[in-house]
């Protein structure tokens, strides 16, 4: 079963999320189909601490709504297949979002903040499992997952109104 570890190092979050750890617990931990036994950990941050990141580690000088650093680089999607070298659970990455990002883009978009949330969360998961969106056949793929990963957490298809949205290209 998938463990998640998370962190707030930005306390906005609390206002519209709570519990925004337990909240991020369930979405991955549902989000986790392969039920593998592996570890993500999340960091609830603010814009000025994402870009910063996003700066030093993609080249980037701005906030994005979602980072993903995977602990190892996949060879190709991958459903957390443990590696019997290594004992344990197997160590996906780190997922980091931006509150001021996430909030403003689910404004924007009229969309409820904590499905969005969840979107990114999703999203992050699947980067970290070794998905991306670089080419126009690997974004169908990856948004194909994340649509059916949201909705069997009863939340809308995030590109049903916007298909040319960029708010998740991180």
């Amino acid at each position: 079963m998938l463990s998640v570890d998370t962190s707030m190092e930005c306390d906005s979050w609390l206002g519209p999320l709570p519990d925004a750890e337990a909240f991020a617990r369930d979405i991955l931990v549902r989000a986790d189909r392969a039920g593998a036994d592996a570890e993500v950990s999340v960091l609830f941050a603010d814009d000025a601490f994402v870009r910063n990141l996003n700066a030093r580690w993609r080249g980037q000088d701005k906030p994005t709504n979602v980072l993903s650093f995977p602990a190892v680089a996949p060879a190709m999607p991958n459903p957390a297949m443990p590696n019997p070298a290594m004992p344990g659970p197997r160590v996906l990455g780190d997922i980091v979002l931006a509150y001021e990002t996430v909030a403003r883009e689910a404004r924007e978009a009229g969309k409820p903040f904590d499905h969005h949330t969840a979107h990114l969360l999703v999203h992050g998961f699947l980067h970290l499992l070794g998905y991306d969106h670089e080419t126009d056949a690997d974004a169908t793929v990856m948004e194909a997952h994340e649509v059916g990963i949201l909705e069997t957490l009863d939340i809308p298809d995030p590109y049903a109104e916007n298909t040319a949205s960029t708010q998740n290209k991180a």
